[in-house]
């Protein structure tokens, strides 16, 4: 009762607008004078929350995309992969899923990679034959990619909430990311050959192929230098995103000669914004979890669930329909903000690797970016076509049943997660 009681505050205070980390606070507050009578110590656990040199990922990762962002690498980015691949029937659905792939490697961001690919690829797929709403569901999907292919920005919450490893994380999510990519593709390819509408360009052939490589080589290098550091041990995940924030200030300024000190002052400056915002949610989160830990609750959730005698995947099935729900009307955000600190506990009770379960949720996160009512992803696609919502939304739902599929065979195949952080020496 006292969890449904909370969930249900929380999600109320949420539909308010209110922001998350207000609600978290809000509601941790009024546990804290209800169960001690007191609200003192409050301000140690914010300390503790953010005295952390991790926290310094996330700024860190916010800023080396913002400069990529400001350099215009999306712009070559697209075109090589329209070139190697557009020729082919259903190809620039590839080439679109291509380049959320890399640019979601380094944004970090959902919401930032639908809404950059998408001013490019739009346009070009519609001119080719693509219905709309086909050309509208392939950039939702694809944006999508942003929350499990490293550097996700809910993944580095996730690790700190959970306090996971964010390397094992980042390395766990290479794999399900592009077999995620490989699927969207096959999709793309099976769609364009059964509809027979869809025009492609002709072969731009091997000299325009090689010029288009060779102008996109710097961006497509900036992923493997960052997750290469990490898995070869060169890198701790902090010094993994400072490498990143030089390499994207080295190449915009010397390779594609785009960065100002006007563009510099932006690309702190909306660091800051978005960093700022995020250390309040995550002080709001610490509260949260300080005060269902006083009351016990996590305690109470893993005795009920050991008294259901629920196994490991039972429990995995029922808390994915949980979040699979949630993610229906709530932000990614609020969803590992409010869930992780209760079932924690259970999951170490269970003996399920909470490196697993993250990439697990990362998924069903993805499917909250493109379900209705509170998918963000389909909102910002609306913002940048003006398409109807509803068409938005068709387009999308076969990318959706491709998440639930991915989703199962991840649960089904541990393995596909785990296997890289165990062989680069995480949780061994």
């Amino acid at each position: 009762m006292i969890v449904f009681l909370i969930f249900a505050g929380l999600i109320l205070l949420l539909l308010t607008g209110m922001p998350i980390f207000a609600a978290l606070g809000l509601m941790a507050t009024s546990i804290l004078l209800l169960a001690e009578g007191s609200i003192s110590s409050m301000a140690d656990t914010v300390y503790a929350h953010l005295d952390k040199p991790v926290l310094t990922t996330i700024p860190l990762f916010v800023f080396m995309a913002q400069v990529m962002i400001r350099a215009k690498v999306i712009d070559d980015l697209y075109e090589m992969a329209h070139t190697v691949v557009g020729h082919i029937r259903g190809g620039l659905g590839v080439a679109t899923v291509m380049s959320c792939t890399i640019f979601a490697a380094i944004s970090g961001s959902s919401v930032a990679t639908a809404l950059s690919i998408g001013s490019s690829a739009i346009p070009q797929m519609k001119r080719f034959g693509y219905a709309e709403r086909d050309a509208l569901g392939v950039i939702a999907a694809g944006g999508t990619l942003g929350i499990l292919i490293p550097p996700s920005g809910p993944m580095i919450l996730y690790a700190i909430v959970s306090e996971v490893s964010i390397g094992a994380l980042f390395l766990a999510g290479i794999i399900p990311g592009l077999l995620m990519a490989l699927m969207f593709s096959i999709y793309c390819v099976a769609q364009a050959t059964w509809r027979k509408d869809m025009n492609a360009p002709a072969w731009a052939g091997w000299r325009e192929v090689s010029s288009a490589f060779k102008r996109s080589v710097w961006a497509v290098m900036a992923p493997p230098v960052v997750m290469g550091g990490i898995y070869f041990g060169v890198f701790t995940a902090s010094e993994a995103a400072a490498a990143g924030s030089v390499y994207a200030m080295l190449v915009a300024r010397f390779v594609y000669k785009k960065l100002s000190l006007k563009d510099l002052y932006d690309s702190a400056y909306s660091t800051m914004q978005t960093s700022m915002m995020v250390f309040m949610i995550i002080a709001g989160a610490g509260l949260f979890g300080h005060a269902i830990t006083i009351i016990r609750l996590p305690v109470g959730v893993t005795e009920a669930v050991t008294q259901m005698g629920l196994g490991q995947m039972e429990f995995i099935l029922v808390v994915m329909a949980m979040i699979f729900v949630m993610g229906m009307f709530l932000e990614s955000i609020a969803i590992i903000l409010i869930t992780t600190p209760i079932l924690m506990p259970t999951l170490v009770q269970l003996g399920i690797d909470p490196v697993w379960y993250g990439i697990l949720l990362m998924i069903n996160l993805e499917l909250a970016m493109i379900t209705p009512p509170v998918g963000m992803n389909l909102f910002v696609i609306k913002g940048i076509t003006d398409a109807p919502l509803s068409e938005v939304v068709k387009g999308a739902s076969p990318f959706v049943m491709l998440l639930i599929v991915a989703l199962a065979v991840l649960a089904i195949f541990p393995q596909l997660a785990l296997w890289l952080p165990h062989t680069a020496g995480f949780g061994l």
